[in-house]
């Protein structure tokens, strides 16, 4: 079993920073490939970037260059760093977690960029 809990949302003007964590609870957090999605309103959930247990990443196009996925295994916790935010970022922000069939969730955190 693994627990996520995000944090780090908030309201942003177009253009600011945002550091998103996700902290996991339970074991083997090193051995799930790790992700963040996001949903606006009135949209379905889309994967923003993954990291993969070995340390691959991969991003949406949409945020590429401006978004950093990264993990620390030791502390168990999964970041986003957005840089350059738009207000087409507004969504809530998802920590996923998966390995082989298990599929965790956490329960999301609000990211709002003003114009």
């Amino acid at each position: 079993q693994v627990q996520l809990v995000e944090s780090g949302g908030g309201l942003v003007q177009a253009g600011g920073s945002l550091r998103l964590s996700c902290a996991a609870s339970g074991s083997t957090f090193s051995r799930y490939d790790v992700a963040w999605y996001r949903q606006a309103p009135e949209k379905q959930r889309e994967l923003v970037a993954r990291i993969s247990s070995g340390g691959s990443i991969n991003y949406a196009d949409s945020v590429k260059g401006r978004f950093t996925i990264s993990r620390d295994n030791g502390k168990k916790t999964l970041y986003l760093q957005m840089n350059s935010l738009k207000v087409e970022d507004t969504a809530v922000y998802y920590c996923n977690a998966q390995r082989y069939a298990m599929d965790y969730w956490g329960k999301g955190t609000l990211v709002t960029v003003s114009s």
